[in-house]
């Protein structure tokens, strides 16, 4: 049935809402540990907004040249927010920005050989990969369920209340109504959420207040790149890294929007990501990956339709130009957010394992293969400090559950498999169009 634009519009919010605090918390983070101004720090929030927008756009819209065609977000990556600082650090934004056109150029020439690669992601690593991505996402949405990270109320009974009734009430819509009441479930929660959370004198106005309403990207803001060896391998290395999480999310969604995908698929897929990168780099924004959050809320809303996806990134966009809007999204409270979160990742954990139903559990090689990488990726998000004292340059592959997690699957898989008549093949999937 063919949707009206306001069901698509709040279809595209809703998926605006599922990435906005991942998206944001990147620049803020990145900016007050360089001592950006108030004054670029705002810049770089809303040209990252607008750059998630434009990245969106990019990998939504299928061609010959790049694009991977599924409904998939994408957001500045986290495994960058370490090395973006280390060499803000030690050689000044510029050099920052050098680093991430120089990867973003690597990337789109990989490409083509990177998609060649599917035989390193048969079922047994890809669903290892999705089942390790949910795993390592639900503490962050349990630490908001509580208050967010570091909260003085952390753990207030009156945040519980809020995160567990916007999670009960996302249950209920889904249990009782169909069709597009159930597809916004997330985001009809979020909105009463908050507004409870308001009569409580939990929403906080000044970020609101304080926006400007309209704002001009500006090329190279922070001066012309710089380049610098040191800072473009580490960059190199972080995109690299990044394919890897977004081929598990590839697998994913094209298992979900029932569509087998090709090697030119994956070849276009990291070819956007790389010119997203480049984009980046050019608006001075951040590296770009595909979100994985965002899976889950295409599995609970069951819309796997482009045009949604081409609706969050025009709001993303819209966001980027005015900022006042932009703040809006910025005052729903943590235990709101985390209620809400706590569906959507439990859902990515849920179709990682359905994705590992493909798998012939009777093999010990495989067993063994999903017990290491899950092991590994849980391990290493619920002790953080674990590989703290290995070199910097090792630990943008270690200190990542979800990276940690996928290299293992890939590197057992390798061990075990390649060579032989391997029983983790992928199942036939129906080839269907996705509008």
């Amino acid at each position: 049935m063919k949707m009206k634009w306001w069901q698509v519009g709040s279809l595209g919010i809703q998926h605006v809402l599922a990435m906005y605090a991942g998206a944001i918390v990147v620049p803020l983070i990145v900016g007050g540990a360089l001592h950006l101004t108030s004054e670029q720090l705002t810049y770089l929030v809303a040209i990252d907004l607008l750059t998630c927008g434009i990245a969106t756009f990019l990998q939504a819209w299928k061609n010959k040249w790049f694009g991977i065609g599924l409904p998939v977000m994408l957001g500045c990556t986290f495994t960058a927010v370490g090395p973006m600082i280390a060499i803000g650090g030690q050689y000044g934004m510029p050099a920052v920005y050098g680093a991430i056109l120089c990867a973003g150029a690597v990337v789109v020439l990989i490409s083509p050989y990177f998609g060649k690669l599917r035989a390193l992601f048969p079922p047994v690593v890809t669903g290892s990969v999705v089942t390790v991505i949910g795993l390592t996402l639900i503490p962050a949405a349990v630490n908001n369920m509580a208050g967010g990270q570091g909260a003085k109320d952390f753990g207030d009974p009156a945040n519980l209340a809020l995160s567990f009734g916007v999670l009960a009430l996302i249950i209920v819509l889904y249990r009782c109504f169909k069709g597009f009441i159930r597809s916004i479930a997330i985001l009809l929660g979020m909105a009463v959420g908050t507004a409870a959370a308001a009569m409580m004198g939990k929403v906080d106005w000044t970020a609101v207040a304080e926006a400007s309403w309209i704002h001009w990207p500006q090329p190279f803001y922070f001066g012309a790149p710089s380049f610098h060896g040191p800072a473009v391998f580490t960059m190199v290395l972080v995109a690299i890294v990044s394919l890897v999480e977004s081929t598990g999310v590839y697998f994913a969604l094209s298992d979900i929007c029932r569509r087998r995908l090709t090697d030119d698929d994956l070849a276009g897929g990291y070819r956007a990501e790389g010119l997203a990168i480049i984009i980046g780099g050019l608006l001075n924004a951040f590296p770009y990956t595909t979100y994985s959050q965002n899976v889950g809320l295409v599995q609970l809303s069951g819309v796997k339709t482009r045009s949604v996806i081409y609706a969050a990134a025009a709001f993303l966009v819209l966001l980027g130009f005015v900022p006042k809007i932009a703040a809006v999204a910025t005052i729903i409270p943590a235990p709101v957010l985390g209620g809400a979160m706590l569906a959507m990742f439990g859902m990515v954990l849920a179709y990682g394992v359905k994705m590992l139903g493909q798998v012939d559990l009777t093999v010990q090689e495989n067993l063994l293969i999903i017990a290491c990488s899950v092991g590994v990726g849980l391990g290493v998000t619920a002790v953080p400090n674990l590989f703290a004292e290995l070199p910097t340059g090792l630990r943008i592959l270690t200190d990542s559950g979800i990276v940690a997690g996928s290299l293992t699957a890939i590197i057992l898989n390798a061990v075990f498999h390649f060579g032989k008549a391997r029983k983790s093949a992928a199942l036939p999937l129906q080839e269907q169009k996705i509008s």
